[in-house]
């Protein structure tokens, strides 16, 4: 049987679960991409720490993913962690609680390193992308990454604390959402981005994580997530505004009953939106291609190549 590993990537809202099988030279065919929005980084901004409730809640998500994997047949599980426990004053004993349920030792990842892995995605999933001047970027809950490349090389990269948690937190979690609420929390995402160096002009922009390719499942009215689809479809600054306008009209209940949103989403993608048309409107780009190829994937990529 060919090898099979597997991917836990767990973030500020939810952890992601990719399992691939190698089909020679390096290259890797999806068996299996699924999440669990489980919420690591609920009131982490309050209080500096992951609560109780929310570690042991993801721990035993990581535990049951592993679980899967090795069922399946898997020869490696790696599982990381991003904004939420680059952040968290106790991210160790969440690292020492997984590993005592499953094994599984996670490894942190810097915003560099996260940032590296969602460009290698890119560059082996969108087509054009790695000739390319491209933007990439990877908007989560707890952060959104940026990578810079020519023709394939990086250029520059860097992490930053903008996501749509923290942002729903201060600004947006009574919905529908007021006018006001929602223009200070546009300008806050805005002024952070750009003096985060979030700037154009920029002739080809790819977007990744839950918020984009929630947005294009959306957009598609796709009541089945098709992966196949929203690979290398597009948002237009029209599109994004005419959901932004959507999402803050609706009650959270409402939110939940659109057709392409995971319901426990419903809460979070506005603020994910925003950052999104932030990003638009900062590097000058009319639109931005969607990869549903993120982190894990590009991770996944580098471990078959080994």
């Amino acid at each position: 049987m060919a090898r099979r590993k597997a991917i836990i990537d767990v973030g500020t809202n939810s952890i992601k679960f990719c399992l691939a099988e190698e089909t020679g030279s390096g290259s890797y065919t999806v068996v299996k991409d699924t999440n669990d929005i489980a919420r690591l980084g609920e009131g982490l901004k309050e209080t500096g720490l992951i609560g109780p409730e929310p570690l042991e809640r993801n721990a035993q998500s990581v535990a049951n993913f592993a679980a899967e994997a090795k069922a399946a047949g898997a020869d490696e599980v790696v599982a990381v962690g991003t904004m939420a426990l680059r952040t968290a004053k106790n991210a160790a004993a969440f690292i020492a609680r997984v590993k005592e349920l499953c094994g599984v030792e996670l490894k942190v990842l810097s915003g560099e390193e996260e940032a590296q892995y969602s460009y290698v995605a890119v560059m082996s999933g969108i087509e054009g992308a790695a000739d390319a001047d491209l933007v990439t970027m990877d908007t989560g809950g707890g952060s959104t990454e940026f990578v810079f490349g020519t023709a394939g090389k990086i250029v520059r990269k860097f992490s930053l604390n903008v996501g749509a948690v923290r942002f729903t937190e201060q600004y947006l979690s009574q919905m529908p959402v007021a006018a006001e609420k929602l223009a200070e929390a546009q300008a806050q995402i805005k002024k952070e981005l750009s003096e985060g160096g979030v700037s154009g002009p920029v002739k080809f922009l790819v977007g990744m994580g839950g918020t984009v390719t929630s947005m294009a499942s959306v957009k598609h009215k796709m009541a089945k997530y098709d992966p196949d689809v929203i690979q290398g479809s597009t948002l237009t600054l029209d599109d994004i505004n005419a959901q932004i306008a959507d999402y803050a009209a609706k009650t959270l209940d409402q939110r939940r009953e659109i057709v392409g949103l995971q319901p426990k989403r419903a809460d979070v993608i506005l603020a994910g939106a925003c950052i999104v048309k932030a990003v638009l409107e900062l590097t000058g780009a009319h639109e931005l291609t969607v990869s549903d190829r993120s982190l894990r994937h590009g991770l996944m990529y580098e471990l078959f190549k080994k």
